[in-house]
């Protein structure tokens, strides 16, 4: 199933209310985190999966990335890359994830953020990346954690006066859909393991070079109380994976 939600014009709207939409990656609780794995970019040909708004595109050329693509399925979210790039070094495509076919070591560097659980194929995806990378490539992706995904509400369980009480795991190891609300809208997910993830990336023949389970920062707890929450459970996987320098 290819889901294109962001092409919903109520949908589309509601995404860009929020802070990630407006501010940009400051605004993103996992950016820090994410930045942290990502290699050099300077020289370097960077591939976004699921570009969005072109933010990490347009970061990628900041650090002196020699072009970046960004991939996404939806019109809506490429019109607005594109209003907001004023750059001839970065293109977009509209293409589900999903349809990938890239030249074999047409890229130094892939990306994803937050979008390979809304794919279906990720051993797919993972292969097409292998084989667009060159040798010694990087691939960093980050997913919403398998605990948040691991149940359709993917809510927190409150007490009598409202309060988070715990947040609730079940069917972890049922690796399946799960259809739950996003801004509003029902929105299908694609729910696996921790382990899953990893081992679909070694079996691709990827190197796992780092995990992360970011928490806020210090700076974002300060700024946006409510957000203590936040550490009580991991909300974000962060995985950076390389090819091996001497693999063709």
């Amino acid at each position: 199933m290819k889901q294109n939600k962001y092409d919903d014009p109520a949908f589309f709207a509601a995404y860009g209310q929020m802070s990630r939409s407006a501010v940009g990656l400051d605004a993103a609780g996992e950016w820090p985190a994410l930045r942290a794995l990502l290699p050099e970019l300077r020289g370097k040909r960077v591939l976004d999966l699921g570009c969005g708004y072109g933010w990490h595109c347009r970061y990628a050329r900041e650090q002196q990335a020699l072009s970046a693509l960004g991939v996404d399925i939806s019109e809506s979210m490429l019109a607005k890359a594109r209003e907001m790039t004023d750059d001839p070094a970065i293109s977009y495509r509209r293409q589900a994830i999903e349809d990938i076919e890239l030249d074999e070591g047409a890229y130094d560097a892939a990306l994803s953020s937050l979008a390979l659980h809304y794919v279906e194929r990720f051993d797919a995806v993972c292969r097409q990346v292998y084989r667009g990378l060159a040798p010694g490539g990087s691939f960093v992706l980050s997913v919403e954690h398998p605990i948040f995904t691991s149940r359709d509400e993917q809510d927190w369980h409150y007490g009598p006066q409202g309060e988070r009480l715990h947040w609730p795991v079940d069917g972890y190891q049922d690796e399946s859909v799960r259809r739950t609300r996003f801004l509003g809208h029902e929105v299908v997910k694609y729910h696996r393991t921790a382990s899953t993830y990893v081992n679909t990336l070694l079996d691709a023949g990827f190197r796992i070079d780092r995990l992360s389970e970011p928490q806020p920062t210090p700076e974002m707890l300060a700024s946006v109380p409510e957000m203590k929450d936040e550490t009580r459970r991991p909300i974000f996987l962060l995985i950076a994976a390389s090819k091996s320098a001497s693999n063709q």
